[in-house]
């Protein structure tokens, strides 16, 4: 089965932090607004769900969801 988890490209982020407001589960801000994302696959369908819809509204396109194998 394979693991979903929430990557950023630092490069890209604007700091908009519209990403935070939709997955507060995965993601906090810094103390200059950028996301930190929390390590670790997504354990449950809403917060695949949550991580997904941050990915579709970042302006940037900062955010992706990658799936990998266990290891």
């Amino acid at each position: 089965m394979a693991l979903t988890r929430l990557r950023l490209d630092p490069g890209r982020c604007q700091g908009h932090g519209l990403c935070h407001w939709l997955a507060p589960d995965r993601l906090d801000l810094d103390e200059w607004g950028y996301p930190v994302v929390e390590a670790g696959a997504l354990e449950t369908a809403r917060a695949v769900r949550r991580a997904r819809r941050a990915v579709r509204a970042c302006p940037a396109g900062a955010l992706r969801l990658v799936e990998d194998e266990p290891a």
